[in-house]
């Protein structure tokens, strides 16, 4: 049985008298919104002839009654306005006890509710709509939590927890109104992606979720089974090879926002459900596409904040280019003074020791290195930076380095201590990707939980022939936490993954 706060009684008490005063809490027909709050307060001057029927929606958010006037707040999804409801204005004649009875008694802070009126500017300046007419539009049963401001201007808000936001963010959105500008400035970024990579002419195309085989990074996958097939399933931990496969069909250059699932740890900075643009362009290396990348996300930027520069937390980021680029193994010179460039396995092994950091006998050397470069790399790099030039042990879909043996065309961006965005010139070689691929499969049997499998339809398809290809992938999630200024990646999902509460 439902337990019910003393509150919510008396909400559904209110909405039974409504229901006894002829009142429908959940009127089914249309209320026709001709205006919003906050266009009303920025364009209507004093004294003038403009929203003088005006018909707005929104949420009851506060309320007081002065004898047959009353002053109260309506918010819809552009801010709040006030409003001046008086009794003989809105309920003439007969309907004035129904009016009394309803608004100040049955009505609740949280409903939402329809008004007919016109603006107008009260004593003491505040632009406000008279009401001519009231509706009720939907009845809440449940209290919002209360926002109260002190005397010093600092608000105490009584829905702050991180996990209980995270957990009921349609109440955030209500309560915190500035959570909307994050996820406005979020799809401004998607926004922007699209526009610069449309006017390029390279089409946005849609592959599957669900796959025979997951591929394309390396990532413990999420498992299913089709009940018709009789067949396991993979939700998919990236659609790198799937577009490859379009390139390979005769596409010139494809992307995809794409939703995909990893199987691993949670933490800020990641979740298991999240998302990515992935593009591919035939005829294009990955020197090509860290321009690419470098004119893009500054455009992002000024496109959300109309400046190149973000603020971080403490930081001010400067996304205008050019970016610093060191190669990877410049980069750990750099910061810890070694060079490892001439390692081998064991060399590796016994540095990462030295160097403190920690690593397992199911590591071989491209995990060695991953891990020596993230613990004492990433950590230092705020202003985004790119990584070039990595072990081909690390990068088993990257082409070999044309000048560079050992290693292969691919770069990471690395922006506030993470990666952003990862890329290479792509590897069209089916004999070596064969390779590659088992070499894969021999660290999946020394315990890789994350080694790629070998996709033999992939194979297939590159002995057809694939032009000379840069791919890119980007996080969108962590580029859309430093494009709002947020600390965690929940902060910018709408409905992040959340443990289950104990009884649900």
């Amino acid at each position: 049985m439902q337990h019910l706060s003393e509150q919510e009684i008396i909400r559904r008490e209110n909405l039974q008298k409504l229901s006894d005063a002829g009142i429908n809490a959940y009127p089914s027909e249309l209320f026709p919104v001709n205006a919003k709050a906050t266009e009303i307060k920025e364009n209507f001057k004093e004294g003038g002839t403009t929203y003088q029927e005006v018909f707005l929606a929104g949420r009851l958010m506060s309320r007081r009654i002065m004898g047959k006037a009353s002053f109260a707040e309506l918010q819809d999804s552009s801010g709040r306005i006030q409003i001046y409801i008086s009794r003989d204005d809105i309920c003439p004649g007969e309907d004035k006890t129904l009016y009394n009875d309803a608004f100040k008694k049955w009505f609740d802070l949280g409903d939402f509710i329809g008004i007919k009126g016109y603006a107008f500017y009260t004593q003491v300046g505040e632009c406000s709509v008279h009401v001519t007419e009231l509706k009720m539009l939907s009845k809440s049963l449940r209290p919002l939590p209360v926002v109260k401001t002190d005397d010093q201007g600092n608000v105490h808000d009584a829905f702050s927890d991180p996990e209980q936001r995270y957990r009921q963010r349609y109440v955030d959105l209500v309560v915190n109104t500035h959570v909307r500008e994050v996820f406005e400035k979020r799809t401004k970024m998607y926004n922007s992606m699209r526009e610069y990579l449309n006017e390029k002419g390279y089409l946005e195309v849609e592959t599957p979720i669900l796959q025979p085989l997951y591929g394309g990074a390396a990532a413990r996958p999420f498992t299913t089974h089709h009940n018709t097939l009789d067949m396991k399933l993979y939700m998919r931990i990236a659609n790198e090879l799937y577009l490859k496969r379009l390139i390979v069909g005769g596409f010139d250059g494809v992307y995809e926002f794409s939703k995909d699932f990893r199987n691993e740890g949670m933490s800020r900075f990641h979740n298991p459900e999240f998302t990515q643009i992935e593009l591919y362009v035939a005829y294009k290396d990955y020197q090509w596409m860290m321009d690419l990348v470098e004119e893009m996300v500054e455009k992002v930027a000024i496109d959300i904040h109309g400046t190149t520069e973000v603020q971080v937390g403490e930081n001010i980021i400067n996304f205008k280019r050019p970016w610093k680029r060191y190669t990877m193994f410049e980069a750990i010179e750099h910061f810890t003074g070694v060079d490892i460039s001439q390692m081998d396995e064991d060399q590796l092994r016994a540095t990462a020791k030295q160097l403190h950091v920690p690593v397992d006998n199911t590591m071989g050397k491209g995990k060695i290195i991953d891990e020596i470069f993230g613990e004492k790399c990433e950590g230092n790099l705020i202003q985004p930076t790119f990584i070039t030039d990595y072990p081909v042990e690390m990068s088993p879909l990257a082409k070999k380095h044309s000048t560079k043996p050992g290693l292969v065309e691919r770069f990471e961006a690395i922006c506030n201590k993470k990666e952003i965005c990862n890329a290479f010139s792509e590897l069209n070689d089916p004999i070596d990707q064969r390779q590659r691929f088992e070499g894969q499969l021999e660290l999946g049997k020394r315990g890789d939980e994350e080694a790629m499998v070998l996709d033999e339809d992939f194979l297939r398809a590159l002995e057809y022939g694939m032009p000379p290809t840069a791919g890119l992938g980007i996080g969108m999630d962590r580029l859309a936490m430093i494009m709002t200024n947020q600390n965690s990646i929940q902060d910018v999902l709408f409905f992040p993954q959340m443990k289950p509460q104990p009884n649900q």
